[in-house]
C-alpha cells in the first residue's frame, strides 16, 4: 500500500510507543484463524495524520494492514474505526474496490481503542512527488480517469442491499456538514478566527438544495486510493472514516478541489494532486488528442464524472458487482476471499470495481447536463 518500497521488518516490540501492544495484537490475530510464520512486525505506513495505519508482516511474506484511531483526545464521532469496518464489510460484494476486512476488536485485553485488521492490497499509492514523477504520461492519464469512475461506483451502491441505509441522517447533506464541522471547530479551536466564522455563515446561507441521497466517501482524492502497478486503475479506495450519506456532487466537488491546474499555486513539494504539476507544457497543447494528453484537466474529469453518473441513472441505482454479473452469465466466479492461512488474496480479487469503467464509446456528458436531464 505504500508509495515506495515497504519498510524493513522490525522487532515486534517497536510499536508499543505508538499505540500498539504487539504481543496482545498477535494473540488476537491468532484467534481470527490467520496463520503466520514467526513473530509479526508492525510498521507505520502512510502520510495521513488521522487514523494510524500499520503494515503487519510475518517471516513468510504474509502482509496485512492494521488501523487504529490517533493518539490523544478525540472529539465525539471522530476517527471511528468501527464505523469504517462496517462500511468496508458492507462494500465487499459491490463494484467498489476496497480491502477485505478480517476482523475488528475492542477487547480491553488487546487494545484500549478499536483495532481493524484488513487485507493488504499490493499496488501503488501516489502520495509523493518522487512517486508521481516516475509515472509515464499514459499511466498518469489512466489514474486520472479512473478516479471519477471509482467515485461513480461508490455513488451507485444500493444502500438497502448493503445495509447502509441507516449509516447516517437523510437530512440535507450540506447543512449537516456545516453544522458538524462548525461544531468540531468550536470544540477544538485555540484562537478566534473571524474570517472563518464569516465563511461559515456565508456557506450556511448559500447551502444548495440536495437532489439525491447516495453513499458519499467524503475524502476521495489521489492519496486515498491504491492504483494497479501495471495499469494505473484504482484497485482500492481507502480512508472511509468520513463516509456518510448525502449528495454525490459533493464528492465530485472535493475531488476537483484537489485537482490543480496550470498556474495555480499549491503549497509544499507535493501539490494537492500529484498528477497536476507534471508535464504542464504538453498538457496545455490543444493540438494533442485527448488520449495523448499526460493527464486529464478539470473539465475532462467533470465530463467523465457526468458521463458515468448518467450511465448509473440509466442502468439503475446500483451497478452489478463482478460476482452478480458472472452469475447472471452462468460463469463461475473465483473465490476472492483471502486465504486465512497466509493473508494472500485470490487472483481475481482486484477485478472488482470495473463494472462502471465504461469505454471510449460511451458519450462523456457534462455533469450539468446530467443534472438538468434527470
Amino acid at each position: 500500500m505504500d508509495g515506495g518500497d515497504p519498510p524493513r521488518p522490525t522487532a515486534t516490540g517497536t510499536s508499543q510507543g505508538i499505540g500498539l501492544d504487539p504481543a496482545a495484537v498477535t494473540r488476537w490475530i491468532d484467534r481470527l484463524g490467520i496463520e503466520h510464520r514467526g513473530p509479526l512486525s508492525f510498521d507505520r505506513i502512510g502520510l495521513g495524520q488521522s487514523n494510524l495505519t500499520f503494515l503487519v508482516r510475518d517471516q513468510d511474506q504474509g502482509r496485512w494492514v492494521l488501523r487504529r484511531p490517533p493518539l490523544g483526545h478525540l472529539l465525539a464521532s471522530a476517527h471511528d474505526v468501527a464505523r469504517e469496518a462496517r462500511i468496508l464489510s458492507a462494500l465487499e460484494d459491490t463494484a467498489v474496490p476496497t480491502p477485505k476486512v478480517y476482523g475488528l476488536t475492542t477487547d480491553p485485553e488487546v487494545t484500549e481503542v478499536p483495532l481493524l485488521l484488513m487485507e493488504f492490497v499490493d499496488g501503488r499509492v501516489v502520495d509523493r512527488m518522487s512517486v508521481a514523477e516516475q509515472l509515464p504520461p499514459q499511466r498518469r492519464r489512466v489514474i486520472g480517469v479512473s478516479l471519477p469512475r471509482t467515485l461513480a461506483a461508490i455513488h451507485a451502491v444500493d444502500l438497502q442491499a448493503t445495509g447502509l441505509i441507516d449509516l447516517a441522517s437523510h437530512k440535507p447533506y450540506a447543512q449537516r456538514q456545516l453544522k458538524r464541522w462548525g461544531g468540531q471547530w468550536e470544540l477544538s479551536k485555540t484562537r478566534e478566527v473571524p474570517k472563518l466564522d464569516e465563511l461559515t455563515r456565508r456557506l450556511t446561507a448559500a447551502a444548495p438544495e440536495q437532489h439525491e441521497l447516495t453513499l458519499v466517501h467524503g475524502d476521495f482524492h489521489l492519496r486515498n486510493v491504491i492504483t494497479a502497478r501495471e495499469t494505473g486503475e484504482v484497485i482500492a479506495a481507502l480512508d472511509w472514516e468520513l463516509c456518510t450519506l448525502g449528495e454525490p456532487l459533493a464528492d465530485i466537488g472535493s475531488l476537483l478541489a484537489y485537482w490543480s491546474e496550470p498556474g495555480e499555486n499549491t503549497a509544499g513539494e507535493f501539490p494537492r494532486h500529484g498528477l497536476g504539476r507534471l508535464s504542464r507544457s504538453r498538457r496545455g497543447r490543444p493540438d494533442l488528442p485527448r488520449r495523448d494528453r499526460p493527464r486529464p484537466g478539470r473539465a475532462e474529469i467533470l465530463a467523465c464524472a457526468g458521463s458515468v453518473e448518467s450511465c448509473r441513472h440509466r442502468r439503475g441505482s446500483d451497478a452489478p458487482s463482478p460476482r452478480r454479473t458472472q452469475e447472471r452469465r452462468g460463469e463461475r466466479h473465483p473465490d476472492r476471499r483471502a486465504d486465512r492461512r497466509t493473508g494472500h488474496d485470490g487472483p481475481q480479487s482486484r477485478r472488482r470495481g470495473r463494472d462502471l469503467n465504461y469505454g471510449p464509446d460511451e458519450p462523456w456528458t457534462p455533469l450539468t447536463t446530467w443534472r438538468r436531464d434527470r
